[in-house]
């Protein structure tokens, strides 16, 4: 069963600040709790990641995920699974606009387990992505890139 979410929030920092903090995927352990392990495969020709390799671990369950990003600028990231010990899918985005002083990023996440887990267990990884999404690029953003 697909689950999908959305949140939005705004971070006191550039687009282009946010955007460099989320291209900083080897730093994910650093403000995400729930990634363990990140291996950045390849890269395109401006250097942001392409292939990412990780090991994450929420509810108990550990996955090893492979995901290709996609960027366009500042404005947005996309990614989405290649292969995952867990899942049969996972889809997730950030995209970027400029509020005044700061930017307001909208994230949205779509997850489907490759094992059928009780809907609550469900919905408390998701919950946990969205808020680690929020507060973690939030602090990370604020601490490292403005």
């Amino acid at each position: 069963m697909a689950v999908s979410s959305t949140k939005s929030f705004e971070i006191k920092a550039t687009p282009e600040q946010v955007m460099a903090a989320i291209a900083a995927v080897d730093r994910l352990p650093d403000w995400s709790s729930t990634h363990k392990k990140v291996v950045i495969e390849s890269t395109y020709p401006d250097g942001r990641p392409h292939r990412v390799r990780m090991t994450v671990s929420v509810i108990g369950l550990t996955d090893e995920q492979v995901v290709d990003y996609t960027w366009d600028g500042d404005r947005s990231m996309s990614w989405t699974l290649v292969e995952s010990t867990q899942q049969n899918q996972q889809d997730g985005a950030y995209t970027l606009t400029p509020s005044g002083g700061a930017t307001t990023v909208d994230f949205s996440l779509t997850i489907d387990p490759k094992i059928p887990l009780p809907g609550f267990l469900v919905r408390r990884a998701e919950k946990t992505a969205i808020e680690t999404a929020g507060k973690g690029l939030t602090k990370f953003v604020e601490e490292n890139f403005r």
